[in-house]
């Protein structure tokens, strides 16, 4: 049976604070177009208050949440609990896209550690707060974050970081302009 919240409590903040993973999912307004679903790591979420959170958004092969939060600004998180007390505590709301070249940067940029590859930061105004069971999602052992995006990151440098962003990150898969794509038009 699924609980419905307006806003985060501290129970709620709590069980975030010790998730490894979570889980973003946006669509376009399109029937036709793809919803997309992409899972986050590296310690790339902050709780900036009980209805408002961010996430540092690292360059990745594609671009959809960017696209479909400007389209619509639809927007959901999930957290689910793999370890022995089961959880799902899924987000809902509105997000915004904050590039580096915004006013509201350097504010946003300040809840998080500086990070090679960073693309963007994606917040989202809660309005609705849901928890569900989670007696079907299996245990699994947290061994660890994978270096290979940072690794990666590096090795591109940072002119190739924004070339990179700019020829896979300026529409989506839609055909939808992200704001890499406007900021490069």
């Amino acid at each position: 049976m699924a609980n419905v919240f307006s806003e985060m409590s501290s129970l709620h903040l709590e069980f975030i604070q010790y998730q490894s993973l979570f889980f973003v999912a946006s669509s376009p307004l399109s029937a036709d177009g793809h919803v997309n679903l992409s899972p986050k790591g590296l310690d790339t979420f902050r709780v900036l208050s009980a209805k408002l959170v961010a996430y540092l958004d690292l360059t990745g092969s594609g671009n959809e949440t960017s696209a479909h939060v400007v389209e619509n600004g639809r927007i959901t998180l999930m957290f689910c609990s793999f370890g022995r007390q089961p959880l799902i505590l899924r987000l809902y709301g509105q997000g915004t896209v904050v590039l580096p070249n915004s006013d509201r940067w350097t504010d946003l940029a300040n809840h998080f550690e500086p990070t090679v590859g960073t693309r963007q930061i994606i917040v989202i105004d809660i309005h609705r707060v849901q928890t569900s069971c989670g007696y079907g999602v299996p245990l699994f052992d947290y061994q660890g974050q994978r270096p290979t995006l940072t690794a990666w990151a590096q090795k591109k440098g940072t002119a190739g970081i924004e070339q990179y962003q700019i020829d896979k990150g300026s529409t989506s898969i839609d055909g939808l302009t992200t704001p890499i794509g406007q900021l490069n038009t």
